[in-house]
């Protein structure tokens, strides 16, 4: 918008001088302010790092927090944090920053209500929003975190099947569990099918790289003055690709006998509720998103060679601070321990010590019809957003269409490169 401003002003100039009447209807347009915008699900829009603000619904009204019984389709659950990385990074030259990013949101969220599909939450459409702002805002910057959910898999679902095999496989012994339970929930840990098959991942970054075509096309018609980069996020796991040996076994048993309750409480209060067995495939899935990211990128790049799309590749970037990766977790982590409430109550449980299984069944419902109540687990804590954010600035400063990598280092610097 600045360039076209000077131009228009370096035209009207040259007019002048050739001896023509220039006619000015009115004062010049004034510039408008810069803006970075988010888009996408749960990891670019703060889930996890607190401090959420209210969240404007589908018919305008601002919904600030309701209340944990609250339906979970309220848009305040879209949990839009200050913390949230493109406010915690540095941008110069931006002068405003705003978060549409939903969690939860899945690529037909880009240009579809949410609540057009089941379990979605009630608000506009990401572009529509993303319109709109742009009738008073320069968009600059966008930053997209998107594909980790999606219609063949969730996040959330992937993170609920791990953990719930593996309280099972704790509290139950394998003659209650096919006595009582029938089944209901398997006790062996996690496989890299389980969590999303190879035509899954295939599946979903068709509709990923829709979704981004989506939000390239409307850049194009509403950006001021046509000059944006997009940036788009891939995801970091939560957990290491194996824990700390404090948490290998408790009272003499490990995650492969049957029944192993301290162990399990002992997982539970430092946020890592899961089977060793499963931590690899769990790598495999993480792996996968950023290959999906990737990938639709590459696609992009293609179509549009003069579009200026970037990647920020996360996935080591917790890397020596993931969830029981250090003893004391979760103190130290950058990423959210699991947690449930017993019924909508507000209050988070840290600790399984004691608890018998009709009552670990309580919890594991209560996430179940209140999914707000434990949607932050797994999610970057407000530290992780800060990291984020350093990766952030440092893919703004790159060169135009570059792929950049941010990693933690042992020291706990960033390497970018």
């Amino acid at each position: 918008m600045r360039f076209l401003q000077r131009a228009a002003a370096a035209v009207m100039l040259l007019v002048s001088a050739a001896g023509i009447q220039v006619v000015q209807s009115g004062p010049a347009q004034a510039a408008l302010p810069t803006a970075a915008v988010a888009l996408g699900d749960s990891f670019v829009s703060g889930e996890g790092a607190g401090d959420y603000q209210p969240v404007v619904d589908a018919s305008g009204t601002a919904q600030a927090f309701p209340g944990w019984s609250a339906a979970n389709s309220n848009a305040y659950f879209c949990h839009r944090s200050a913390n949230a990385s493109v406010f915690t990074a540095s941008l110069p030259g931006i002068q405003q920053r705003f978060n549409l990013a939903c969690s939860g949101a899945q690529p037909a969220d880009i240009a579809n209500p949410a609540s057009a599909r089941a379990e979605g939450r009630a608000v506009a459409s990401q572009l529509d929003q993303l319109r709109a702002l742009a009738q008073t805002h320069d968009i600059d910057v966008v930053l997209v975190g998107l594909g980790s959910n999606n219609t063949q898999f969730t996040f959330g679902d992937v993170a609920t099947l791990c953990a719930n095999r593996f309280i099972a496989d704790a509290w139950t012994g394998w003659w209650e569990f096919w006595a009582y339970l029938k089944g209901e929930v398997p006790q062996r840990p996690c496989t890299a099918s389980d969590l999303a098959t190879d035509t899954e991942v295939a599946a979903a970054t068709t509709e990923t790289t829709a979704a981004l075509r989506q939000i390239l096309d409307t850049l194009a018609e509403v950006d001021a003055d046509g000059t944006h980069q997009v940036i788009l996020q891939t995801y970091t796991n939560p957990l290491p690709p194996d824990i700390a040996p404090q948490y290998h076994d408790e009272d003499g048993r490990t995650d492969t006998r049957d029944k192993f309750r301290a162990l399990g409480a002992e997982r539970y209060a430092a946020g890592c509720p899961i089977h060793r067995a499963s931590l690899a495939p769990g790598q495999v899935f993480s792996q996968n998103l950023g290959s999906l990211v990737k990938n639709a990128y590459a696609t992009l790049a293609a179509e549009r060679p003069a579009a200026d799309v970037r990647v920020l590749d996360v996935q080591r970037a917790f890397d020596g601070a993931r969830l029981c990766e250090n003893p004391g977790s979760p103190a130290g982590a950058l990423a959210t321990p699991v947690r449930v409430q017993d019924g909508p109550s507000g209050t988070f449980i840290t600790s399984l010590s004691g608890w018998d299984k009709i009552g670990i069944q309580r919890a594991a419902n209560t996430c179940v019809t209140y999914f707000q109540t434990c949607q932050e687990s797994w999610h970057p804590n407000a530290a992780g957003h800060t990291v984020l954010g350093q990766c952030l600035t440092g893919a703004f400063a790159a060169a135009p269409r570059a792929n950049v990598t941010c990693a933690r280092n042992a020291d706990g610097t960033l390497t970018i490169s």
